[in-house]
C-alpha cells in the first residue's frame, strides 16, 4: 500500500470517530475533507453532511485544523477536498498545480472581542489597524492563536499594517496560545485580553462572559471561505468522484440553502456566496445585513 493510502487511512479511521455522520461511514463510498476549525466548530458539519451524505451515499470524514495544516496536510496527499479561509496560501496551493480547482463557497467576517472595560479604547472602531495599534500602544493584553491559521495569518496581515511588531512582546501584552479558536478565547477571555475571532466561532462561543465585539466592518475582515479539488495527478490516491460530487453539491442550490440555514439565535454563521461575484472590499453595513439575515 502506497505511504499516502496508510496516512490517508489512518486519518479516515480517527476522524470518523471525531466527527462522525449518519450512518456507517464504511459502508459505501467517502472522501476525506480538510477543514478549518471555525467551520466544524460552529457546528455547520453536523448541519449539512447528514444531508448530502443521505443524498449521494458518500460519507465525508473530517480532519478540522487550522487552515495552514489543512493545506499541509493535503499538499502530502492526505485529502480529498480542502475547505480553508487563507486565500494567498490558497492560490498558492492551485499555483503549484496541487489543486484541480477552487470555488468560492460562503463567507463571514473577522472581529476584533474584548472586555467590557476595554483598556485600549477600540470599542466601535471600524479599522482593524488603527485597533491594533491602540492596543499595541498601550500594551493592553491580546492573545493569539499563533498556529498558522486562516485566523492567524489574517492577524498577521493586519499587524504587518501597522507600525508595531508584536512578536518581541511575546509573553508581555502579546499572548500566543499555538491552538484553535476556541481554546484561544477561553484564554483571552481569562486574562481579560483582546482577540481577533472569526464571526461563526464567536455566534457559537458559549462562555462571553462580560466579553462583546469591539471592532466589526473593516473591508480587510472579510473573511472568504473555499473549496478545493486536490489535483489526481499529484495525489493518484484521491477520490476525484467523491470530492467533485462533494463541491458540486457545496455550490448548488440546495447546498447553498444548507448553509444559510445554518443559524443560532436568528444569527447566521456563514453567508453562501458561490454564485456571487467574489467581494473583497464589502462595506460594513453590506456584511452586517448579509449576517443578520
Amino acid at each position: 500500500m502506497r505511504a499516502s493510502n496508510i496516512r490517508k487511512l489512518s486519518l479516515q479511521v480517527a476522524f470518523a470517530i471525531l466527527f462522525p455522520v449518519s450512518g456507517n461511514v464504511f459502508a459505501g463510498d467517502s472522501i476525506l475533507l480538510q477543514s478549518t476549525t471555525s467551520t466544524a466548530n460552529s457546528g455547520l458539519y453536523d448541519h449539512i453532511l447528514p444531508v448530502f451524505t443521505e443524498k449521494t451515499g458518500i460519507a465525508v470524514n473530517v480532519v478540522a485544523v487550522g487552515s495552514g495544516q489543512a493545506i499541509r496536510n493535503a499538499r502530502n496527499c492526505d485529502a480529498d477536498v480542502l475547505l480553508v479561509h487563507a486565500k494567498r496560501e490558497e492560490n498558492s496551493f492551485m499555483a503549484d498545480g496541487m489543486g484541480m480547482r477552487r470555488y468560492d463557497i460562503m463567507h463571514n467576517d473577522f472581529i476584533i472581542v474584548g472586555p467590557y472595560t476595554d483598556p485600549a479604547g477600540i470599542n466601535g472602531l471600524r479599522n482593524a489597524k488603527v485597533a491594533f495599534g491602540k492596543i499595541a500602544k498601550s500594551k493592553s493584553l491580546f492573545v493569539s492563536r499563533s498556529d498558522n491559521s486562516g485566523t492567524h495569518i489574517r492577524e498577521m496581515q493586519i499587524w504587518a499594517q501597522t507600525e508595531f511588531d508584536p512578536l518581541p512582546d511575546s509573553g508581555n501584552w502579546y499572548l500566543e496560545t499555538g491552538s484553535g479558536m476556541g481554546a484561544t478565547l477561553n484564554a483571552g477571555i481569562g486574562m481579560e485580553a483582546y482577540v481577533l475571532t472569526d464571526r461563526a466561532t464567536w455566534i457559537g462561543y458559549a462562555g462571553k462572559s462580560d466579553y462583546k465585539v469591539m471592532v466589526e466592518g473593516d473591508p480587510e475582515m472579510f473573511n472568504q471561505y473555499g473549496a478545493i479539488l486536490v489535483n489526481p495527478e499529484k495525489c493518484p490516491s484521491v477520490n476525484t468522484r467523491g470530492g467533485r460530487k462533494f463541491v458540486e453539491w457545496l455550490v448548488s442550490a440546495e447546498g447553498q440553502n444548507a448553509i444559510a440555514a445554518h443559524k443560532r439565535g436568528g444569527e447566521q454563521f456563514f453567508i453562501p456566496n458561490s454564485r456571487e461575484e467574489t467581494r473583497s472590499s464589502p462595506d460594513r453595513q453590506s456584511m452586517r445585513t448579509s449576517l443578520s439575515k
